[in-house]
């Protein structure tokens, strides 16, 4: 496709969203994540239109509830007559790049809502637990008029933290029975999380794990925003409304005139710096495969010839160096 008819069929994408077409919208969406020149067209068109959402962001590791509360808030969000988008992100093979899709079957009671979009996503091995395009879906769905825009992560731990650069809002998810993981929790994630939920409140424990979050956020760096902790059992509803409401609050936060500035300008530098940085390593990485440089440095350390770091630094030198068009050095 040249880029003349790339940008026409983005073009004709961003109406048919407009006028609220929802085949439009997933075909945009498609194109979006396979990040060709359509998505991007679609992207550049609809930007201007973004903005107005509530985006939340639903991490944790797996095994928490993370799907089934992420459809017990999307009912409430309805409840309260508010439109919802969501990305669930799902788990992709190493092999086959597929995945199982499984919050798609968990959230079937929401897929004949028409107040509802769901869209599931491979990871695709992405390793902070989102698909590299989610950020440009959450615009996508939010350009499209929905109210709020939940995005569901794949559940990698602590690890997990780059659901803050696609969402303004992030909500950590643990359970009673994550005890020693609580405890083992360092910064990354906490400090990324507006919003903490203990989820299964209704088990043995629920009030220790809050006190073990309380005991951590009151150890952390000050902040402009105090994570409020809730206690929610996802299967009941038990808690829900209350998570909706302090979802609520920080959105008014963020969009309070004396934070939205700063709150937007820190989106805005990670987003970019996580685009930058996933573009960079793919090209690198394809240059270091045609030039043969990676396969000589992985025969070298499986012949002991080198360790692993000194084998990665001579190959961010060699990629440096054809950058500035000098011949490399090992």
């Amino acid at each position: 496709m040249t880029a003349s008819s790339a940008l026409a069929a983005g073009g004709d994408l961003a109406d048919g969203i407009a006028r609220g077409d929802r085949r439009a919208l997933a075909r945009a969406i498609t194109h979006v994540e396979r990040d060709d020149a359509t998505g991007r067209a679609v992207l550049a068109a609809l930007y201007p239109r973004t903005g107005r959402a509530q985006s939340v962001g639903v991490t944790g590791s797996a095994g928490v509830g993370k799907s089934t509360l992420v459809a017990r808030l999307a009912a409430e969000q309805r409840r309260r007559g508010r439109s919802v988008g969501i990305v669930a992100v799902d788990p992709s093979s190493p092999f086959s790049h597929g995945a199982l899709l499984g919050d798609r079957i968990r959230m079937q009671e929401l897929t004949s809502d028409p107040g509802v979009f769901l869209r599931s996503m491979a990871s695709r091995g992405h390793l902070g637990g989102l698909a590299e395009s989610a950020s440009g879906v959450v615009d996508v769905l939010d350009a499209a008029g929905y109210d709020v825009v939940l995005v569901e992560t794949v559940g990698a731990g602590q690890d997990e933290v780059e659901v803050a650069s696609a969402t303004q809002t992030t909500v950590l998810v643990t359970s009673p029975a994550a005890g020693d993981e609580i405890q083992s929790m360092k910064a990354g994630l906490m400090e990324v999380a507006q919003l903490l939920v203990v989820n299964k409140a209704d088990l043995a424990g629920a009030d220790t794990a809050v006190q073990q979050l309380l005991a951590l956020l009151a150890i952390a760096a000050p902040r402009a925003w105090d994570p409020p902790v809730v206690k929610a059992v996802a299967r009941s509803g038990e808690g829900v409304e209350e998570l909706a409401d302090r979802i609520d609050e920080h959105q008014r936060h963020v969009r309070d005139a004396r934070h939205a500035d700063a709150e937007r300008r820190t989106l805005v530098e990670a987003q970019l710096v996580t685009l930058v940085t996933a573009a960079l390593s793919r090209r690198a990485l394809a240059e270091a495969r045609r030039s043969g440089a990676l396969g000589s440095l992985i025969d070298e350390v499986v012949a002991r010839r080198r360790d692993p770091r000194s084998a990665a630094e001579a190959l961010l030198a060699g990629i440096a160096a054809t950058a500035a068009g000098d011949p490399a050095e090992d």
